[in-house]
């Protein structure tokens, strides 16, 4: 597993592909890990040069206090990778909390990015700040067990909960999300007391894709859709049906097809 140093953490991150295919740094949602991004690094690999990381204080990066788990903090070690990474000119595509990051890319760094995508995200404030609020705290002090079912109420569409289909990604994350510790709260902290973003992306020029997930429990359309799109200086956005909050995960191939359009369109400009 390769580390970089930037930015005052550790960051775990994978690569693949051609190194010196346009670049995709995919940044994983609140509760995931860069994992996610499996059936994406199959498709995009043989053309771009795939990078995937985990955020500080999540997977495999390095632990760090509540304070230093803010989405500008986190957007900095983006930067910073890409930096360090020579990535410089790559499209910068996060799901959720990843989608945070990429908007603020986009915003505040357009020299690292030709275009951002933001799966299942907002640029806006929190607006289920009271609701979310004391599920954040009970994962500060207990962890995960005890709110599993809401955690994955949430992060899932209701297809992806009840159909066969993808019983296995059901397996597989809850399980993941039973095993993380009371310090993921601190991160969830950090998510929901995200700052508005919108008056950034409109002076930006970097091409903004949203890809809204239908049964998005959290970020629903039009948030995570048109309203983010109609924020950007030059947005657009597409929802994907039978998914939820999870959307890059719930219908990897559907989001392939509308990521690799974007990007190739970007690139063709």
């Amino acid at each position: 597993m390769p580390t970089a140093s930037v930015n005052g953490t550790t960051i775990a991150y994978d690569e693949y592909g051609p190194s010196d295919g346009t670049g995709l740094l995919l940044s994983h949602s609140l509760f995931f890990n860069r994992s996610m991004f499996a059936d994406l690094v199959e498709r995009f690999s043989s053309t771009h040069r795939v990078v995937t990381y985990d955020h500080r204080g999540q997977g495999e990066s390095a632990p760090a206090p509540l304070e230093q788990l803010d989405m500008d903090t986190l957007a900095e070690d983006a930067a910073a990778l890409i930096e360090h990474l020579g990535l410089q000119g790559c499209h910068a595509a996060g799901n959720s909390m990843g989608g945070f990051i990429s908007l603020r890319l986009a915003a505040r760094r357009p020299d690292l990015v030709r275009s951002a995508v933001a799966m299942g995200s907002s640029a806006e404030e929190e607006h289920s700040l009271a609701e979310f609020a004391p599920l954040v705290a009970h994962m500060q002090e207990h962890g995960t067990a005890e709110v599993i079912d809401t955690l994955m109420h949430i992060m899932f569409g209701d297809f992806t909960l009840a159909d066969d289909s993808r019983a296995q990604i059901r397996k597989e994350w809850r399980a993941s999300m039973l095993a993380l510790g009371p310090s993921i709260g601190d991160a969830a902290h950090q998510v929901i007391h995200r700052t508005d973003i919108r008056a950034e992306m409109a002076r930006t020029e970097v091409p903004i894709l949203a890809i809204a997930g239908a049964e998005d429990h959290a970020y629903p359309p039009p948030l995570s859709s048109s309203q983010l799109a109609e924020a950007a200086g030059n947005g657009s956005h597409v929802t994907v049906a039978q998914v939820g909050h999870s959307v890059a995960l719930e219908d990897p191939v559907a989001v392939a097809d509308h990521l690799s359009r974007h990007m190739a369109s970007v690139e063709g400009s």
